[in-house]
């Protein structure tokens, strides 16, 4: 058994993304298996000063006693492999010079996350029609999955199905997509379990799908309901995180951090200071929550660490 936690160096991480963490590191470690830690820094223009705030991210999970095993992944450093798999998939990818808008305008419905299925309008360019759109648009890269249906089985959701559709390997400014680089990176690194928010459930039947294409094995999936401010919005920069540095700017100590992510899984009863491995007897994947957990900032910042 093999975990990932794999997040983007963008913010500090809030509580809603240690909490993912915590359910992984518990997922892989109960079964004596292997968790591993991933930065996915891909993104370099939108991302100044990723490579501090990495380091802030480890130094959080490291505080909260989240180990981990081997080095750590940075997909930056990963040119080479993401180049690899492309050439596997020589044949099966066209060029794309559609922008945001050309596919939002087309005749397809958003999924439920507003993600939109590319209609194909590049899918069958003519030679001459892909050299006279090259002078005025750089292209993305598109893999041809002709529309086949896809089925995973998550261990929350069941089992959903959806169409693939012909999703982007590569950006137009070159730098390979999420669904191309986190399918490479778990085959690469023997993930076979992987745990994370279901916000990126509907990712899923695509990566699959791509996974099967580049020989691999498809991971056991678990999509953990996302952390929401009282809102119902899910936890961000913008709307009212709660993070580990402001945590600690309070007082709270890691045991206290644990045990309120412990209470929010229905675990730890009765106490207020736990370590990851104290939870790992009691915690049955099963039993995990299946709406979403609602953190008020005011309340939590508000009370200070908690007390029993």
């Amino acid at each position: 058994m093999t975990g990932r936690f794999a997040p983007t160096p963008t913010s500090e991480l809030h509580l809603g993304n240690v909490r993912t963490a915590l359910i992984a590191w518990l997922m892989a470690r109960r079964e004596g298996g292997r968790f591993l830690l991933r930065i996915e820094d891909l993104d370099t223009q939108r991302m100044a000063g990723s490579s501090q705030i990495a380091a802030r991210q480890e130094a959080d999970l490291a505080w909260l006693g989240l180990t981990w095993d081997g080095e750590v992944m940075l997909q930056s450093r990963r040119a080479n492999a993401y180049a690899a798999a492309l050439e596997s998939l020589q044949g099966r990818a066209y060029e794309c010079f559609c922008t945001r808008r050309d596919i939002a305008e087309a005749a397809v419905a958003p999924h439920g996350d507003g993600y939109r299925p590319y209609p194909g309008t590049c899918r069958e360019l003519s030679a001459a029609q892909r050299a006279e759109r090259r002078g005025s648009r750089p292209a993305a890269l598109r893999i041809k999955a002709a529309g086949v249906v896809q089925t995973v089985n998550d261990l929350w959701a069941g089992d959903v199905t959806a169409v693939v559709d012909d999703f982007v390997l590569v950006r137009n400014d070159g730098t390979p997509a999420y669904n191309l680089a986190v399918v490479v990176d778990d085959l690469a690194q023997g993930v076979d379990q992987v745990v994370r928010g279901d916000d990126l459930l509907s990712s899923a039947p695509r990566q699959a799908w791509l996974t099967r294409q580049l020989g691999g094995e498809v991971p056991r999936y678990a999509h953990v309901p996302l952390a929401v401010n009282p809102s119902g919005r899910r936890l961000a920069k913008r709307e009212g995180d709660v993070t580990l540095a402001q945590l600690r700017d309070r007082g709270w100590a890691p045991e206290q951090v644990v045990a309120l992510l412990a209470h929010s899984l229905e675990l730890a009863r009765g106490r207020d200071r736990v370590r990851p491995a104290d939870l790992l007897e009691e915690f049955a994947p099963t039993q995990v929550p299946r709406s979403p957990w609602v953190v008020d900032p005011d309340v939590v910042l508000g009370t200070g660490p908690r007390q029993a």
